[in-house]
Formats: structure tokens, C-alpha cells, sequence
């Protein structure tokens, strides 16, 4: 089995509970990923993007997914104010936001190639056909109410199973929430397509991962290629949800992980956040990119010492047309455990860091 979880729980409470498990299908579109929250609950984020793929790689663990798609244009922070005058002023300060920019990138370049190489080190059993991925989060959700401020959630807990094999399944997983705002509390609930789904990017499997390039320039052209922009985010930013959609739900082959974060290395607009904090409360370094074409941002995050991935944060972008303020927070998870197993609902007795 496989962890990811070099500190464990960390200062957050978990709310775990065992009710009956149950196997009443849902059915749901081609997508890989959920939707099933809102159907059941009747809620819809106002912010949502409008989704026009009929497979649309969506998240595992954040339901409610990002915003509808506004013009917006991207702000450069932290840029070197220089008292002048005229031209010169004008002058300066577009030196100073071209040093600043060029500063971020630097570092975010330098953290992508530290955490692709930590990732390269790691020791990762192959998973078998007959097997499937089991992964746990932490999360909190946005459960505001339609065409109300962003209200997130209580924490509780999120696990997916995900189907290794490698024929088209119309079942590509299970998952489960459990405790306080989990929608359908301890129930499992099969991951249902309306037609069956190949392996790919909209059902990730270990041995389809193994198959990638792992030359990073040969990788990008392989991803770049088969990207369809979601709404009208730019190819460069649906390229790094992408990626970002198989960090918290899979086990990968190291070297297909270290070729990953090379590719998203070399993807204009990536910065770093030096200090970011995931569901747990456990402090990381932070990757993210505001795409123009996006209302909202993903921030990924990785562990200060090992550069595991721990989890994600999920802001929305200021729009005088909401009045969303700046990075209004509206979704938080941490990956707990990531393991191995035979059935469904089954749980990893132990793991391996």
C-alpha cells in the first residue's frame, strides 16, 4: 500500500462515521468525475463554470468546481512602487513588475523541478488490473445557498475507490463521505457512466499513467494535443487542472509523476506561494496559476520537507458583478491516505510511506 501522509492528521478533527454501506447506482454523465451533489441536493454554485465537453475531467474531491468563466485580466502583486515622473516613472514600473514577474516564475520553477525530483526518489508498488486506488481526504465545501455569499461547510471526510482495469467500464469507482455536510453520509454510491468510459485522463488508471512519455517535452505534446479548454479557460490552464485532477486520487508511477510536474514547470504563469495551509491545518509550499479566462484559481500543496502532496485550496477571483472579494476561499481538502485495495469499501489495514 501507498501513503502520502508524511505527518498524519495534523491539528484537524475528523469526523468519521460507519454507517451501512449501500450499492444503489447513481447515474451520472461520461465524466470521470461528480456532479452528484448537486442533483441530489439541489444546490448549484452560481460561480460554476459552464462545462460543454461531454467527458469533462472534474474533481474527485471538490464537487462544487470552479466559477463561471469571466474576462478577467490578472493583476501582478507584490510589484516595486518608484516614486518618479512622466515617462520615467511609467518606465520604472514596468521594469519593476517585469523583475517581479520573472522572480515568481523563477521560484516556482525552482520548486516544480525540487518537487519532480522528489517525486522521481519515491518508492511505488505497481497497482494491479484487478485492484483498485483508494484514496481519503479531508475536505470542506462551499454550501452556500444559490446566489448567496460563500459559506464553507465542516470538515469531514471524502474517500474514492477508482477502478484499475482496463476495458471500458461504466463503473469507474465508488465513493463515500461521511460526517457533518457530507452529502448522503455514509453511503457508497457507484460512480456511474451513462456509456462506458475508457482509460485516459477521464479515468486514470496506474497502468494507463505507466504508459505515458516520461520525457517531459514529449509528455507536454501528448497532453497539449489531447486538451480541450474547458469554457473558455486557456488550453494552458485546462493543461494544468488536468494535471492538478490526478495528484489527490491516484497512485502514480514515479517517473510519470516527476515528468507531470516538469511539464507543468514549463506552463507560463505558475507561481509559488511560500506558506499555504491544506484542510488539515498542515503548512506546505503552494503551486498555482490564475488563468485570464478564469473567475477562480487552484492552488496545490506539497510539503515543506518531502514535497508529498498534501492537498489543495480553491479561491474565487473579485468580480464587481458578485461582489466576490479577492480570493474568496470556497474549497479546501487534504489527502489523509492513499493505499491499495481488493473491493470496494475496503480500507487499507496499513500503509507504506
Amino acid at each position: 500500500m501507498i501513503a502520502d501522509n508524511p505527518h498524519g492528521i495534523g491539528p484537524a478533527e475528523r469526523e468519521a462515521e460507519e454507517p451501512p454501506a449501500t450499492t444503489a447506482p447513481w447515474d451520472l454523465s461520461p465524466s470521470r468525475h461528480l456532479r452528484y451533489k448537486e442533483v441530489l441536493m439541489h444546490k448549484s454554485d452560481q460561480y460554476r463554470v459552464a462545462d460543454t465537453r461531454t467527458a469533462t475531467a472534474l474533481p474527485l474531491h471538490r464537487l462544487l468546481r470552479p466559477a463561471m468563466v469571466l474576462p478577467v485580466v490578472a493583476a501582478l502583486t507584490g510589484v516595486l512602487v518608484v516614486t518618479a515622473s512622466g515617462n520615467d516613472h511609467t518606465s520604472a514600473s514596468r521594469r519593476a513588475a517585469s523583475a517581479a514577474e520573472s522572480a515568481v516564475g523563477n521560484s516556482a520553477s525552482a520548486s516544480l523541478d525540487r518537487i519532480s525530483a522528489a517525486a522521481m526518489s519515491r518508492d511505488v508498488k505497481p497497482v494491479k488490473d484487478n485492484q483498485l486506488v483508494y484514496a481519503e481526504s479531508l475536505i470542506r465545501e462551499n454550501t452556500g445557498a444559490f446566489g448567496g455569499p460563500v459559506g464553507l461547510g465542516a470538515l469531514h471526510t471524502y474517500e474514492v475507490w477508482t477502478v484499475q482495469g482496463s476495458a471500458p467500464t461504466s463503473t469507474t469507482g465508488w465513493i463515500r463521505e461521511t460526517g457533518k455536510d457530507a452529502v448522503m453520509p455514509g453511503e457508497r454510491i457507484p460512480i456511474v457512466a451513462t456509456t462506458p468510459v475508457r482509460v485516459g485522463l477521464d479515468h486514470p488508471t496506474y497502468k494507463w499513467l505507466a504508459t505515458l512519455p516520461t520525457d517531459p517535452e514529449d509528455l507536454r505534446t501528448l497532453l497539449y494535443a489531447q486538451t480541450e479548454p474547458w469554457g473558455s479557460l486557456s488550453e494552458d490552464e485546462t493543461v494544468f487542472r488536468n494535471v492538478g485532477e490526478l495528484l489527490g486520487s491516484t497512485i502514480m508511477p514515479p517517473a510519470t509523476a516527476s515528468a507531470l510536474y516538469k511539464v507543468v514547470e514549463r506552463i507560463p504563469g505558475v507561481t509559488v506561494i511560500p506558506d499555504t495551509v491544506d484542510a488539515a491545518g498542515r503548512h506546505g509550499i503552494g503551486i498555482t496559476r490564475k488563468d485570464p479566462g478564469s473567475a477562480t484559481r487552484d492552488e496545490w500543496i506539497f510539503n515543506k520537507h518531502t514535497l508529498a502532496y498534501l492537498g489543495s485550496r480553491s479561491y474565487m477571483t473579485a468580480d464587481k458583478r458578485t461582489g466576490v472579494a479577492a480570493d474568496t476561499l470556497y474549497g479546501i481538502n487534504a489527502v489523509m491516505e492513499r493505499g491499495v485495495v481488493d473491493s470496494p469499501g475496503e480500507v487499507p489495514a496499513s500503509t507504506e510511506g
